[in-house]
């Protein structure tokens, strides 16, 4: 298999290492580095819900029932950990989702669902802080991240599968 020489891409704002014409993040992963650049988001200690919402302008409240409007996050009160990772979801919504779930094809709602799911295990641990952190367990997620352990172990298990692809490809 013949590699070419890394280069850097320019995406916006963001340097993608590229090899071969692969390029090691996903669309996904890239906007999650922008918006947490943009805001001035770099490290784990950075990650503050409350602070996150202030820079996005997102007001978060509480009620049984997690949803959001166009300027407000609704999430259960719980835990610092639960609540991270709820916030990480419905951030999803605001940031990538238009409409109203009440008029929508259920399987339209599904869809948006496991897309605030998947987005949270990104925005929540976020690869490009992995990359740096050179992270080896679950347990140093939960540490740093402030999410729970099968939170963590799930990311972990993507990360760790996204390194054998990125490792397969050359």
């Amino acid at each position: 298999m013949y590699l070419s020489t890394p280069s850097i891409i320019t995406l916006k704002r963001t340097y993608i290492l590229e090899i071969g014409g692969v390029s090691l993040y996903s669309h996904l992963e890239d906007y999650i580095y922008e918006l947490y650049l943009k805001i001035g988001i770099t490290k784990p200690s950075d990650m503050d819900m409350f602070l996150i919402a202030k820079l996005l302008g997102v007001i978060i409240s509480y009620r049984k029932r997690p949803f959001r409007t166009e300027k407000e996050i609704v999430i259960n009160k719980g835990t610092i950990r639960s609540e991270w990772m709820m916030f990480g979801h419905e951030i999803c919504h605001y940031l990538r989702h238009v409409g109203i779930q009440l008029a929508m094809n259920k399987l339209f709602i599904d869809l948006q669902e496991y897309q605030a799911d998947y987005f949270a295990y990104h925005f929540c641990v976020p690869t490009f802080m992995l990359d740096d952190m050179k992270i080896q367990c679950a347990k140093e997620i939960v540490k740093h991240f402030d999410v729970d352990y099968e939170f963590a172990l799930r990311r972990l298990e993507m990360y760790e599968n996204k390194q054998y692809t990125r490792s397969a490809s050359f």
